[in-house]
């Protein structure tokens, strides 16, 4: 299922080649984020022409809404959404507990309130691992308890024996079916203590996971310390399985995280940050609703090669977005998410001739020290 291909003789990054279901996919790699089958504002001809090979998808938001039978009837999400490339589902497990105030925890599974029309239900690990079997995806994610930051140590390892434990019902559940095209990755907690990211490494690595993910990581903790997390779990979890850095990140989160040895991310700041006007550059991250765009004829950025930056003006798309225009959102996504997915394969390329380093040194001196002020 992976392979390592090239590694970076300086560092911890390598490039790999994760196959399943619906094709391969270069790692590392960044996961355009569809939750509820949809990359917001990206029509999925965009998302093909700039690169993307798995897209995320929610299981907790599909459920509710259309529901995973009706989607299993209608032939599974690659059909449901005409999306051909890999899927990877979410367990459900973060969008549950970011509505904690709707949401009760048990050794049975979690007990929730329907952010939609209040309605109750139960996700337990064999019925989100059901859930993510009806959806069809290439890549299933173990119902994990989110921790919270910042946590106590003895807060933390509740959580994690608790995520332990379902991890393995979920890995049974699994094992008892039939169809493998399916893969399962398990997540590791522990928040920011090393000695619970070890025992959640360990403990996962006895129950076998197909890819392991890191989880509670970037839910308010400094930077540093979500690096240093990183860093140490890259070091213990295995060369031969991939390994999945959750909801991060920044382009220097991605850079400094595949220098640990990372090798998928996910996350919504390309496409959230692009409906709010702002565009990720090779000079830094752009306000594109500053004034003092409006007359500026440049394109967003001038080393870029996205089909935005080659026809369209900073003084266009300021007009856009103050006018309100639907137009905007997806200009805006356009490029941010070209400009993602093209800086993950530049990573590739850096690391396959051993110059990831360099790379990485040149593309941060530029984008922080050219920086739009105030940004």
């Amino acid at each position: 299922m992976f392979e390592i291909v090239a590694r970076d003789c300086r560092s911890r990054a390598r490039v790999g080649r994760l196959l399943l279901a619906h094709g391969r996919v270069d790692t590392p790699v960044f996961i355009p984020v569809g939750t509820a089958a949809s990359v917001k504002a990206m029509p999925h001809e965009y998302l093909e022409r700039a690169g993307a090979q798995i897209i995320l998808a929610n299981t907790y938001h599909l459920y509710l809404r259309p529901g995973d039978e009706r989607i299993e009837r209608l032939g599974g999400l690659h059909q449901f959404m005409s999306w051909p490339r890999c899927i990877l589902t979410d367990s459900g497990g973060y969008q549950m507990f970011s509505h904690r105030d709707l949401i009760s925890v048990n050794e049975e599974g979690a007990c929730f309130k329907s952010h939609l029309d209040g309605s109750k239900h139960l996700f337990t690990p064999e019925r989100s691992m059901r859930v993510q079997q009806r959806l069809g995806s290439d890549v299933m994610m173990a119902l994990d308890e989110c921790t919270p930051y910042p946590v106590t140590h003895f807060e933390a390892a509740r959580s994690l024996e608790l995520t332990l434990r379902w991890a393995a019902r979920c890995k049974q559940f699994c094992s008892l079916q039939e169809d493998s095209r399916q893969v399962l990755f398990g997540i590791v907690q522990g928040s920011v203590y090393a000695d619970l990211r070890a025992r959640s490494v360990q403990r996962l690595l006895e129950s076998g996971f197909a890819g392991y993910a890191l989880g509670g990581l970037s839910v308010g903790e400094p930077k540093p310390v979500m690096y240093e997390v990183t860093a140490q779990c890259g070091e213990l979890l295995p060369e031969s399985a991939p390994r999945y850095l959750m909801g991060v990140g920044t382009p220097p989160d991605l850079l400094e995280c595949v220098t640990a040895g990372i090798d998928m991310f996910d996350c919504v700041l390309p496409t959230r940050n692009a409906r709010n006007g702002y565009l990720f550059t090779s000079c830094g991250p752009v306000s594109i609703r500053n004034a003092r765009y409006a007359e500026d004829p440049l394109p967003p950025d001038e080393s870029c090669c996205c089909p935005v930056c080659r026809r369209f003006s900073r003084s266009y798309l300021r007009h856009l977005y103050v006018a309100g225009e639907i137009l905007s959102s997806v200009l805006n996504t356009v490029h941010n998410l070209h400009f993602y997915l093209d800086l993950m394969s530049r990573i590739r390329q850096s690391i396959a001739s051993q110059k990831l380093l360099e790379f990485k040194k040149e593309f941060l001196r530029k984008y922080q020290s050219e920086a739009e002020p105030g940004r």
